[in-house]
């Protein structure tokens, strides 16, 4: 039986011939509008078209290496689609995204994304969040989800979503061992390479650069116009670069030119059992453009120019729970910089009370002068934080942020907002409520831990205080990162 290193290289002599001695043929998962190969070379298309004429040429294609795939002829086509079919992008910007076993990070990664962008860059980029799950329920939920949160970045066909259907994948439990991996290590990042295979070939045709993302990361504004900016300088240099990295962890970050992708998706079906996508991409640009006499240390710095490190980082990995059952990475970039913890605003003067157990010097007082961010112990139903102000005043409209980006899942969740008017007998009778309240609801926060809104000074009048109320126990702690109360004095 021969050794996963033996098969692996084996297999790597067999990539040399198929990806420079024929064409590559793999199925494309999307339709490919600006392909016009049929077009310049109509007799090779009819030639690798008809069966009568080719029977003596036998082209690879992604049949070759998931012969599977011939088991069902849906097993390429998605099986889920939400979106506007946005082609002729700059950049498009893919999102795989898992169950994992606690907290999921794809919401504040998208609200990242999309925050960071100004309406020029929206307009210019595509984001394809690919749902790597054959459970359609489970699809269907996540992408509610989003449709609910990002409506209008779905309406717009800034955002898409796809899923895969469950005959693209092999039976996960027939693999061989590979790198002396436990075998569900195996199994993840087997799928691993196939989601990613899959992702890159629905999105190729989709724009002139395609960026690898993760779904737990963040990133700053205008990262889309600087990754736009550095690779057209790098174009207008001549460099004929391979990769630009804008991230030094893993596979995030990663900027190919569309028409490179067939080599990784190549790679990546042909040793999706073999080692992870990340760890092909040296040996795809040593294959591609290193002579197989070339010294090593010659070798190294041709890679140095084919592979290009932007600084500073423009994405920062957030996550903490992987994908793969039972493991913790704390990975962080540390070209990234440093993002805020919090965002402090002159608020006016409040007495603040929560019974909720501030963490050491992280408390919900500190948060409202702005010094720090309030950090407090699992909050339990019926826990409230109540602002009192010193005096009424016109309250315009509220911005409360929960979480941060170095502990993303610490957010209030079904928790509402409440206003307490001077005058409630007139705000009772205009809004039909018992007489009994003293608190009207104004507001919830969402999905991503934020509560935002607009309050009418000639509806409400006057606003003595303001009163969050937690309706169900949290599994974890509680951040308070931004608190902002607006009473139209700038």
């Amino acid at each position: 039986m021969l050794s996963g290193g033996r098969i692996f290289r084996k297999k790597l002599a067999l990539a040399l011939l198929v990806i420079f001695c024929v064409p590559f043929t793999v199925i494309f998962l999307h339709r490919d509008d600006n392909n016009t190969n049929g077009e310049e070379f109509p007799e090779l298309s009819r030639l690798l078209l008809d069966p009568e004429r080719s029977q003596n040429l036998r082209l690879p294609n992604i049949f070759s290496f998931l012969p599977y795939l011939l088991n069902n002829p849906l097993s390429t086509v998605p099986a889920f689609v939400i979106g506007q079919g946005k082609t002729h992008a700059s950049i498009v910007l893919g999102v795989p995204t898992v169950k994992r076993e606690s907290q999921s990070y794809l919401l504040p990664t998208l609200a990242s994304l999309i925050a960071s962008m100004n309406e020029e860059e929206k307009n210019d980029t595509l984001i394809i969040v690919f749902v790597a799950e054959t459970d359609l329920e489970y699809v269907t939920v996540i992408a509610e989800k989003i449709k609910k949160q990002f409506g209008d970045a779905l309406q717009s066909g800034l955002l898409e979503i796809v899923s895969p259907p469950p005959s693209f994948y092999p039976d996960l439990n027939e693999l061989r061992v590979t790198l002396n991996d436990p075998v569900e290590r195996v199994k993840w990042r087997t799928k691993q390479n196939l989601d990613y295979a899959f992702l890159m070939m629905y999105a190729q045709s989709r724009g002139m650069y395609y960026v690898q993302l993760e779904d737990d990361i963040l990133t700053t504004p205008g990262y889309i116009t600087k990754m736009k900016k550095f690779a057209l300088k790098k174009e207008a240099m001549n460099l004929d670069w391979f990769l630009l990295d804008f991230c030094q962890l893993g596979f995030i970050g990663k900027m190919f030119k569309s028409t490179d992708l067939p080599y990784i998706i190549q790679f990546a079906v042909m040793f999706h059992n073999d080692k992870p996508v990340d760890w092909l991409l040296d040996p795809i640009i040593e294959t591609r453009y290193c002579p197989h006499d070339t010294v090593r240390k010659k070798c190294n710095q041709i890679k140095l120019l084919k592979w290009i490190h932007f600084k500073p980082s423009l994405f920062q990995h957030v996550g903490t729970t992987s994908s793969l059952k039972g493991k913790v990475q704390k990975l962080k970039d540390k070209n990234f910089g440093k993002l805020a913890l919090f965002m402090p605003h002159k608020n006016p003067p409040a007495k603040v009370t929560s019974p909720i157990k501030a963490y050491k010097q992280f408390t919900i007082q500190r948060a409202y002068r702005g010094d720090s961010f309030f950090w407090g112990l699992m909050p339990q139903a019926g826990d409230n934080i109540v602002f009192e102000f010193s005096q009424p005043v016109e309250l315009h409209g509220y911005r409360l942020r929960s979480g941060n980006y170095e502990h993303p899942s610490d957010l209030l969740y079904n928790t509402s907002v409440e206003i307490r008017p001077t005058d409630p007998e007139r705000v009772k009778e205009t809004l039909k409520i018992s007489p009994s309240e003293q608190f009207i609801g104004v507001g919830e926060f969402n999905d991503l831990g934020i509560a935002e809104g607009k309050i009418d000074p000639s509806q409400f009048g006057q606003i003595s205080a303001v009163r969050l109320v937690i309706k169900s126990a949290s599994k974890n702690w509680v951040i308070i990162s931004e608190i902002m109360f607006d009473t139209g004095s700038g």
